[in-house]
């Protein structure tokens, strides 16, 4: 196997990568490692252009491989990796959202990017090294491409600082992960959560990030220039000039008018109507069929450079607001009657319905990855159906954007979401787009936020999230000082098709807790990146103003159709009582009380049930099971059994006692029939509990205390011997 390996520095890491023939029949491909941690990233382009499509079919995949963490995963009868998990699906978004501004946009040929992770050692993500091996392999290879891109992950805590490519623990201990890639010395991909984390911090965890990746360009670059291939002359899409001429001509001033019309569905019927006079007067032209094929991508071309050019010369935005001025709100909470927590949160055209489940501990998601196992008791699920944008569609599962924009709610909300100690249900969201005009995955947060709090979960405070947007001039370069660029709030259709940066960021009063961002430009630079953040503060406090003025708390009860769930602590060495043989003990309690029990291995029991009644007959049969006694206690017990030597008694919850005849009464007795009888009912005395748990009970001790009369004692002891016989 010929190979050729090299070492790059991020950080204070060491990253090794590989080239080889191992992907041989690929046009590009690469292997990197840090720790025991390898991706191989691969690179293929089709021979052929396809010109009959009017986008880059670009295709970027990222494999999980169980045997990567030495795992045999999967269903009992097909032992092997199925669909992809959500972490596998954020990871291939992230690969995506980095190398796709860096094609030719022109570009027609089919291509396909996959990043297999080979190995895991549980110290190395193998995200950021997927971007790398992604950027190694197109770099090498002929395919036309503007990179290398770099990634790097920057985290804080207030004890350690700033870490650039923290291992997976000293993440868990950070209150800020910053995952960021880009170009030269741009950032152009951001993925960031963080624990209400102040502005300030994020932007030097930028600065850092910016750094990091300037300096790992410059490596991934002399690697490339060594051993790369020169890259394929492809055939670019190229518009007919004449019909783009007469496009223009035909369009441009009823465009200017349409574009600037206030009501997004006015507007949308106007371009429309735009869009077919086109057509008809261009069917009485004599150009060919190919040529017409790109009609769609010129008109909308003619609707981007009006966007652009209105905004950058005049601040003047498709439906008239000022560049910080956020869409009109509207919002409400308890929509639907059963659910057990709903809100509506409404920002112009976008609106998102957001309802709340809660469930018992057992309603856990379990998480079985090359990466992560585990439970997952807080879940955010986000979907967007082709009605919520006027349009009609198959309704099939979730696809790449409902999982993203479900996992960035989720990872905006979490930070403020309880403790499992402090409120121990499992908590699910979802939030339905009902109407699609830009920043769906704010409005969704937003939502949420408010319908945990109408559910009467005790989050800590209220999440709020916006959407920032950019418009940049042709030329472009990245750099606050050499262009003119308008940094935009809150931006809504037009500015997020046609605009040039979509950045998301969330978060409450106290700090930021989730960012995304992607372009579609080379990239940026740290500086507009912290204007965006500033403006997106100020955007974010106004939301959650108004947010308050619905409900500004969590409520302090529950839906009355939500389940009670009831917390008890046992000794771990009762835990098997309470379980019985084969389950047998508590499927019966379960059965009997229509609850739900789950046991931690500390001896923590979880009653779940659907009113307080059942719950407390069945804590009370757990109380009985798990019940210990001590010397000395006084007890109720029903004498189950006699013999000559004494009687059995049952204490309750599978526990017995012994009753010896000696302890029946301070005198001799020659029958236990004397004093006491089978299925009467008793207080008792402990007498004695041993190790092996057998008991002693006591009668005398409990009715002839010592110090007693004798005529007391005496009395007593007429009224056993006259005492009738059942």
């Amino acid at each position: 196997m010929e190979t050729k390996r090299y070492q790059i520095k991020a950080g204070d890491k060491i990253i090794t990568v590989e080239f080889s023939n191992l992907a041989e029949q690929a046009n590009g491909s690469a292997m990197v490692r840090m720790g025991d941690t390898i991706v191989l990233a691969s690179a293929v382009m089709s021979a052929q252009d396809r010109t009959d499509l009017d986008f880059f079919p670009l295709l970027v995949d990222y494999e999980e491989k169980f045997y990567a963490a030495g795992k045999i995963y999967g269903s009992r009868f097909v032992r092997r990796e199925s669909r992809p998990s959500d972490i596998a699906i954020l990871n291939s978004r992230l690969i995506d959202r980095t190398i796709r501004p860096l094609f030719p946009s022109q570009m027609r040929r089919e291509t396909q990017v996959v990043v297999t992770c080979l190995s895991i050692d549980e110290k190395n993500d193998p995200d950021i090294l997927g971007i790398i091996a992604a950027s190694l392999a197109l770099g090498v290879s002929n395919i036309p491409w503007q990179g290398p891109v770099a990634a790097i992950r920057v985290s804080w805590s207030p004890q350690k600082g700033f870490l650039v490519n923290p291992e997976y623990q000293e993440r868990d201990e950070s209150s800020l992960n910053i995952t960021a890639s880009g170009v030269d010395d741009l950032i152009n991909m951001l993925e960031a959560e963080a624990d209400e984390v102040p502005e300030d911090i994020v932007k030097q965890a930028l600065q850092i990030a910016q750094e990091e990746i300037t300096g790992l360009n410059k490596q991934l670059a002399s690697i490339i220039a060594e051993i790369g291939v020169p890259k394929e002359k492809v055939i670019l899409k190229e518009w007919d000039k004449e019909l783009e001429k007469e496009v223009k001509s035909f369009a441009k001033d009823r465009l200017e008018t349409a574009i600037y019309i206030k009501d997004k569905n006015e507007r949308d019927n106007q371009i429309d109507l735009i869009k077919k006079d086109l057509l008809d007067y261009l069917q009485t032209k004599t150009y060919s069929a190919e040529s017409l094929l790109d009609i769609d991508s010129i008109f909308n071309e003619q609707i981007n450079k009006i966007v652009h050019q209105n905004i950058l010369i005049n601040n003047k935005r498709p439906d008239l607001r000022k560049l910080d001025e956020i869409r009109p709100l509207d919002m409400a909470i308890d929509i639907l009657p059963r659910p057990h927590g709903s809100a509506l949160f409404m920002r112009g055209k976008t609106h998102a319905l957001s309802v709340v489940t809660l469930g018992s501990p057992s309603d856990v998601l379990l998480l079985q990855g090359m990466e992560v196992t585990g439970e997952k008791r807080f879940l955010h699920h986000y979907n967007f159906p082709a009605y919520s944008s006027g349009e009609v569609g198959p309704l099939r599962g979730p696809g790449r954007r409902e999982i993203g924009h479900g996992a960035l709610g989720e990872k905006a909300l979490l930070p403020v979401i309880p403790s499992k100690e402090e409120f121990p249900y499992t908590i699910r969201v979802v939030s339905e787009i009902l109407s699609s005009n830009g920043s769906t995955s704010m409005a969704a947060t937003c939502a949420s936020s408010l319908a945990l709090m109408a559910a009467g979960v005790p989050v800590k405070t209220h999440v709020a999230g916006i959407a920032m947007g950019l418009m940049a001039e042709e030329s472009f370069t990245g750099k606050t000082a050499e262009n003119k660029y308008k940094i935009l709030t809150d931006i809504q259709g037009p500015e997020d098709h046609y605009g040039d940066m979509d950045f998301k960021v969330a978060g409450t009063k106290n700090g930021i807790t989730a960012l995304q961002m992607d372009v579609k430009i080379k990239g940026v630079n740290e500086k507009i990146l912290g204007e965006a953040l500033d403006e997106a503060k100020k955007a974010r406090l106004f939301i959650l103003e108004k947010m308050n003025q619905v409900i500004s708390e969590p409520r302090k009860d529950l839906s009355p159709f939500a389940p009670r769930i009831f917390v008890l602590k046992i000794k771990k060495d009762q835990i098997g009582n309470l379980i019985g043989p084969g389950g047998k003990v508590i499927n019966k309690i379960i059965e009997d009380n229509d609850v739900a029990i789950d046991i931690e291995e500390d001896g923590t029991v979880f009653i779940t049930a659907p009113n307080d009644e059942k719950a407390q007959a069945a804590i009370s049969e757990i109380k009985n099971i798990t019940k210990e006694f001590v010397e000395g206690e006084i007890v109720k017990g029903k004498v189950s059994q006699i013999k000559d030597f004494g009687a059995i008694v049952d204490l309750g919850g599978k526990k017995e006692g012994l009753l010896h005849i000696s302890e029946l009464a301070p005198w001799h007795v020659d029958r236990v029939e004397d004093v006491i009888h089978r299925d009467e009912e008793l207080d008792l005395k402990i007498k004695k509990v041993e190790d092996n748990g057998k008991i002693s009970l006591s009668l005398k001790d409990l009715r002839y205390p010592e110090g007693s009369s004798n005529e007391t004692r005496k009395k007593q002891q007429v009224k056993k011997i006259f005492r009738k016989p059942n």
